[in-house]
């Protein structure tokens, strides 16, 4: 009787250390998503310089969780920021519920994509990623300050501007 006691709390105790470690090894794989700057959804204004110094390419997309073709969006979004953490930054701004947010971005429909190189420039697509997008530049000096696609994007749409930008 004795024995089984024994057993049972032996192997009860490793059980407790093996889903401590599992736990400890999801917090450290989770780590990117404590970071604010690399949580898909924004709630307060972008620091766009302290994004760009990450070195990472970066797309921030402008929609609203009430949008059908956000809506859309919203699952391919969420996938991209989990599974590319490390490679690109995804955001998501909500301009109806964080209305301040989009200001400082040439913003006219929802959702619309702004994209950034890991060099912290305006992405310059080329014209083989079959993605119509805008370039905007200052008036004074002509110089481009932002690449953006208007409307919908899909994941393979996404990925393939990602993958202009470098990401693997």
């Amino acid at each position: 009787m004795m024995a089984i006691l024994l057993i049972s709390l032996v192997i009860g105790g490793i059980w407790l250390v093996k889903n401590r470690e599992k736990e400890a090894l999801r917090e450290l794989s989770s780590a990117p998503d404590r970071n604010p700057d690399f949580a898909l959804y924004v709630t307060e204004a972008i620091n766009l310089e302290k994004l760009k110094s990450y070195g990472l390419p970066i797309i921030i997309d402008f929609g609203a969780d009430s949008c059908v073709p956000c809506k859309e969006m919203a699952p391919v979004l969420k996938e991209l920021n989990e599974t590319l953490q490390g490679k690109a930054i995804i955001r998501f701004v909500d301009v109806w519920k964080h209305k301040n947010l989009a200001e400082g971005y040439p913003l006219r429909a929802i959702p619309t994509q702004f994209f950034f190189d890991r060099e912290g420039k305006p992405f310059t697509p080329s014209e083989s990623i079959g993605v119509p997008m805008q370039m905007y530049a200052t008036k004074d000096t002509n110089t481009h300050v932002f690449t953006v696609h208007e409307g919908g994007m899909t994941k393979a749409q996404l990925l393939a501007a990602l993958k202009e930008m470098g990401v693997e």
